[in-house]
């Protein structure tokens, strides 16, 4: 007899949609205030369930880190076409990826500077994004992409919790004192 072949599927859409209802607590409150009690609650299951998929909020909230940094750093590359000049193909995919962030209502709220930045710590220990942001310093020929990657990751963390003035401060700060850092060999 065959296994159940939906199986997989299944326990992709179930995680999801655990994933799904903590973004929409997220939304609407601080990340660090949410509990496993509530996104159970509104992901329609029971804590048990919601249990065998997360073992405990780090994991869960470490889970949905990567996914939004899949969904940050995804078409990427559509964002920066036609931009040839590395330097400037930075600078954009920091802007770009700051923005994407700061767009998102779930996302922006891990970053807000009166709450304790959750999303500041787990960007920091990703794995996941620092190989994503590793990637992308790769594919413009940076040295040292791997030590570079973890310091830029540092960077807009701090951009993200502590915002510039405005976008060309923002731009300024970034033009004057990442690029060097980032592009030196």
């Amino acid at each position: 007899m065959a296994g159940d072949w939906l199986s997989e599927r299944r326990t992709e859409a179930a995680a999801d949609r655990i994933l799904d209802a903590a973004e929409e607590l997220f939304t609407r409150r601080d990340a660090a205030t949410v509990g496993m009690n509530e996104i159970a609650r509104v992901a329609g299951c029971s804590r048990a369930t919601l249990y065998r998929y997360y073992e405990n909020r780090d994991v869960l909230y470490t889970a949905y880190v990567h996914r939004e940094a899949f969904r940050v750093f995804g078409g990427l590359g559509e964002a920066l076409a036609g931009i040839d000049d590395p330097g400037e193909r930075l600078l954009e995919g920091i802007l770009t990826a700051l923005r994407r962030v700061r767009e998102s209502p779930p996302l922006a709220s891990w970053f807000a500077p009166q709450r304790r930045p959750i999303g500041g710590e787990l960007a920091q220990r990703s794995d996941v994004v620092t190989g994503l942001t590793e990637a992308f310093l790769r594919s413009l020929g940076i040295p040292d992409a791997p030590r570079r990657a973890r310091w830029l990751v540092r960077v807009m963390i701090s951009l993200l919790t502590f915002p510039g003035d405005d976008d060309a401060d923002e731009r300024a700060m970034l033009e004057d004192f990442v690029l060097p850092m980032v592009r030196s060999a």
